[in-house]
């Protein structure tokens, strides 16, 4: 009788005894909205606070990257630390540092407006404004903890995320392979970001597919399900301002009528109320991220009832920060026009010695900015339990071949200049480029580049260049290179035409050193479009010079300069050296001589928005050649100006002149909005023949010159307007200058 009603007992005690076993498996749905995603963070902050333990997270486009980072092991406070430290005007426009392009790719980067495919002579346009690939390193960086895990169900919270299929606009399940990659492709907004290729497929955001996965969650075994919308609302005309607005509205009417049926299958759901934002409102993040901590809040009785009925808790992961490490081997996939050699001499890799994730950082960004490939994916691999790591990479090249540049330029002396360019890569090697430059306007111009490129390597290259400018100059430059008698006049008009050709070899060192030699022919010819010569018969023009020039060279480059235009940061030098051996001496006075040239500036920034820049410059020329063709002559602003014409505030172009100089720049600037600079910079000078035998170049400043200038950074280059003055000569000058220099 005892047995039996213990039996009783206990079948009458087992359901409540289940009860307080009861364990709740709970899913997390966070649906895509660019910036407004970052509303996932705040609400991740109490729903963590509620003590709910989270235990499958499915997500589309920003609700992947948040919720995948989640699953990875980050608490909520740890995802706001990390997004309020991250740039998203870097991440989104995929910018390379300046310190990550060879100097040839410095040269590219600062010198075109705009570049479209043009392979097979057909003007074609990019798939997105932005590759993704800064959004890519950044997610692989942040879960390199977790190592070699291909199953997103063994993340320490089980993982998935949705993308689109471009071609047949299905929704693609991501939930093994590359995380970053995964993210990334549900990330991949069209028109901000390109496609990303997985298994064959072309992938973009997942929102335009399924933009909040809830039935996904449901039939992973999630038993209850909590929902984070941030997705539109439609909006009236008055604010669909672009065409941008109207792809997105368009895309919110499936949306918004697909969750009349998802909001249902979600037992707690919360709105942010997101409304103020846009989708690229990145800069507002904390007050988004905001948002979400108040639309959970409104749940927050239901969150902690959720609770109770889980018997488990989260366990907090420990994410140990790998600094340095060291690489022992390295796999590559896809890189079939660049050769494994290339690739480790872009990354600076050696085997077995210490590298860093700034290292690695870099190296990807070094190879990015050769504009080889469309994208890099890599992923850190531990070796067992030895320390040391593999490097997997699959490379995407690019299939673009062939690029249409074009740039646009005003100034002083050359005046209005389009530019047209024709960049052909791989044209006889897989790591070549060629380029053409075609100047149309004022004054005709081409330039012609053929650059074999081969890392950290030697690598070879050929120059060609026609230059041409008129421009008044003093009287005294003419009579100082045609022996002409004193006519009374003090300026006088000069056609001035540079014919250039060269081949050279350089090796570079961490991107920023470049070391050089070459071989130089010139053509140089000066006539007077003013002049003319009576002894001819039909009073041809006078010619200061026109004879042919051969040389070698040697340079040595470093540029660490954050901006070449309006640089608040780095170092700059320029050593040239060249030897002339032989002329066909138009002028009867050649003899053997040499002209060696440095500038040396450093700029900082001691306050915020405001840097200063110090410039110093010197020159002189060693032999008795007759000739003063190839002096130095300053006078006039701008960059790029060819041969031995020096930049010189207070003076027009080609207003001092000498064998040698010794020069001294100090500019202040002050950006009192972005891109928006406020200049202000004097200049002094010593000029003249043999000033360095004589010391000259040590005495008080011969020529000063001051100027205030405005500039804005404009997408086709500078746009800068600047007054100078000399108080030696008691006149003033005024430069104005659009778009890039070349």
């Amino acid at each position: 009788m005892k047995k039996l009603l213990l039996l009783i007992f206990l079948l009458l005690a087992l359901p409540g005894f289940a009860q307080d076993e009861e364990d709740l498996k709970v899913g997390l749905v966070l649906s895509g909205g660019g910036a407004k995603g970052l509303a996932h963070i705040g609400a991740l902050k109490v729903i963590e606070e509620a003590g709910i333990r989270i235990d499958y997270i499915g997500g589309s486009s920003m609700g992947a990257i948040v919720g995948g980072l989640y699953a990875s092991g980050y608490t909520a406070q740890q995802l706001d630390s990390i997004f309020h430290e991250t740039n998203f005007n870097i991440l989104i426009q995929d910018n390379i540092p300046r310190s990550a392009k060879s100097f040839y790719e410095k040269e590219d980067s600062e010198k075109y407006a705009l570049s479209l495919p043009f392979d097979n002579f057909k003007i074609g346009l990019p798939s997105g404004l932005s590759r993704g690939q800064n959004i890519y390193n950044l997610m692989s960086q942040l879960t390199m903890h977790l190592g070699n895990v291909d199953d997103f169900s063994k993340l320490p919270i089980p993982f998935f995320c949705i993308a689109a299929d471009v071609e047949t606009g299905e929704e693609v399940i991501l939930d093994e392979g590359s995380f970053a990659q995964a993210v990334s492709a549900s990330g991949a907004i069209p028109s901000v970001f390109s496609p990303v290729k997985i298994d064959g497929k072309l992938l973009i955001d997942g929102g335009v597919a399924n933009n909040y996965p809830v039935e996904e969650l449901r039939k992973r075994g999630a038993e209850v399900i909590i929902g984070v919308d941030v997705q539109d609302s439609l909006v009236d005309r008055e604010e669909l301002s672009s065409a941008f607005d109207i792809l997105t509205q368009i895309s919110n009417f499936r949306t918004i009528n697909d969750m009349k049926e998802k909001i249902p299958k979600t037992d707690i759901y919360i709105k942010p109320d997101i409304s103020p934002f846009s989708v690229m409102s990145f800069e507002k993040g904390k007050a988004i991220i905001d948002t979400g901590e108040v639309a959970a809040l409104k749940r927050v009785d239901e969150l902690k009832k959720l609770a109770e009925r889980q018997s488990l808790k989260r366990q907090n992961v420990k994410i140990s920060a790998i600094d340095t490490f060291q690489i022992s081997t390295l796999t590559l996939e896809g890189n079939n026009a660049y050769p494994r050699s290339y690739i480790m001499g872009k990354l600076r890799l050696n085997y077995f010695t210490d590298f860093t994730l700034k290292d690695l950082n870099s190296g990807i960004n070094n190879l990015s900015a050769s504009g080889n490939f469309n994208r890099i994916n890599y992923r850190l691999i531990p070796n067992n339990d030895d320390g040391l790591y593999t490097l997997a990479m699959k490379m995407e090249e690019s299939e673009n071949k062939s690029l249409l540049r074009l740039g646009l330029h005003y100034d002083e002396l050359y005046n209005i200049g389009a530019l047209i360019n024709y960049t052909r890569k791989s044209l006889l090697f897989s790591n070549d480029v060629a380029s053409l430059d075609l100047v149309i306007g004022d004054q005709f111009r081409y330039n012609f580049d053929y650059y074999i490129d081969k890392g950290f390597y030697w690598s070879i290259g050929i120059k060609s260049r026609y230059n041409k400018f008129e421009h008044p100059v003093s009287f005294d430059f003419a009579r100082k290179n045609a022996q002409l008698e004193d006519i009374g006049i003090n300026r006088i008009d000069v056609d001035y035409r540079d014919f250039t050709n060269q081949i050279y070899a350089e090796t570079l060192f961490k991107q920023v050193f470049s070391f050089g030699l070459g071989a130089e022919h010139k053509y140089l010819k000066i006539a007077s479009e003013t002049l003319v010569n009576p002894d001819t018969a039909l009073n041809e023009q006078i010619l200061f010079e026109n004879s042919h020039f051969y040389s070698v060279f040697g340079y040595l480059k470093y540029d660490s300069y954050d901006n070449k235009y309006f640089p608040s940061r780095g170092v700059y030098f320029d050593g040239d050296f060249h030897v002339y051996l032989f002329s066909s001496d138009y002028n009867n006075d050649f003899a053997e001589f040499s002209i060696a040239k440095g500038t040396l500036g450093y700029a900082f920034s001691p306050f915020n928005k405001f840097s200063a820049r110090i410039v110093t410059e010197a020159g002189f020329k060693i032999g008795n050649n007759g000739g003063s063709t190839l002096d130095f002559s300053l006078g006039g602003y701008g960059n790029n100006l060819i041969n031995n014409f020096v930049p010189f505030y207070g003076y027009d172009f080609i207003s001092l002149s000498g064998d040698s100089y010794i020069k001294g720049l100090l500019e202040f600037d002050y950006e009192i909005f972005r891109k928006n600079h406020v200049i202000l910079g004097a200049n002094i000078a010593n000029v003249g023949n043999k000033l360095y035998s004589s010391g000259n170049w040590f005495t008080a400043p011969d020529y000063t010159g001051y100027a205030l200038g405005y500039g804005i950074d404009t997408f086709v280059g500078p746009l800068e307007l600047k007054y100078t003055y000399s108080p030696e000569i008691k006149a003033s000058e005024w430069f104005f200058s659009l778009g890039f220099w070349f």
